[in-house]
């Protein structure tokens, strides 16, 4: 497959992804390929890839690892549910099960960590967070993004229902669809804010904030982070880039 490099963030970006996502349930290596490439541009804007080490944090069945690697880096994906890391058959090579509260590895040791839609789906962001900047050296680059609960996403398969309540919104998917949602609020799914996130990742002391932006937004994707209220639902999903202080 070609890379296919977008200009960020521009309106002609989000419309491919924003299709891509439409199709993640029937083309899903179409929709993650197409995600992947995306996401390595934006960590190449920060930091290169070539000779470093990343860090794949709850990366599903290895998208961005593979494409990590492709672009030079050392990639290793720390995946926790078996099923995820075997949805494509066979397991990226050098994959391994495990708790992104709990990662297998020496402080210090990533030059990149990355977490592509995770931090939603833990319902300990902060201990995750700081799990993540252990194992990233000083003056190495964390990339997180989520999709916080009030953004139209916010439910998952299950949005815009999800505003209405989340019980009400599985059922309606289960109604239409005729099985039931993959995603469950306090299970494996839970309302993570954006100004609360903010407020922690500023006043930490072992990070330092590069950016926070929308990640799919064609425009002002910084400005619409700024403004309380409005950021919840315009956002749709918050990139964070941290460095991590000495």
């Amino acid at each position: 497959m070609t890379h296919t490099s977008f200009e960020d963030p521009s309106v002609r970006r989000s419309i491919a992804l924003f299709r891509a996502f439409r199709h993640e349930r029937t083309d899903p290596e179409q929709c993650y390929s197409l995600l992947a490439r995306d996401a390595a541009d934006q960590v190449e804007r920060y930091t290169p890839l070539i000779g470093r080490v990343v860090v794949d944090v709850g990366g599903g069945s290895g998208h961005f690892t593979e494409e990590f690697r492709r672009r030079g880096a050392l990639g290793l994906l720390c995946e926790p549910d078996h099923r995820e890391l075997c949805a494509r058959g066979t397991p990226t090579p050098g994959a391994v099960v495990a708790d992104g509260y709990l990662l297998p590895l020496a402080d210090g040791v990533a030059d990149v960590c990355f977490a592509s839609n995770v931090l939603e789906h833990v319902s300990d962001p902060h201990t995750f967070l700081s799990e993540m900047v252990r194992v990233t050296r000083p003056g190495g680059l964390l990339y997180v993004s989520f999709t916080n609960w009030l953004s139209p996403w916010g439910g998952h398969e299950t949005a815009p229902w999800h505003y209405l309540g989340a019980r009400r919104a599985r059922e309606r998917y289960r109604r239409r669809t005729g099985y039931g949602a993959k995603h469950t609020l306090g299970e494996n799914l839970f309302p993570i804010h954006i100004g609360p996130t903010l407020r922690h990742v500023r006043g930490r002391t072992d990070l330092t904030v590069v950016a926070a932006r929308s990640r799919y937004w064609p425009f002002l994707a910084s400005a619409v982070t700024r403004i309380p209220g409005l950021r919840e639902i315009a956002t749709w999903n918050l990139l964070l880039v941290l460095r991590r202080c000495s």
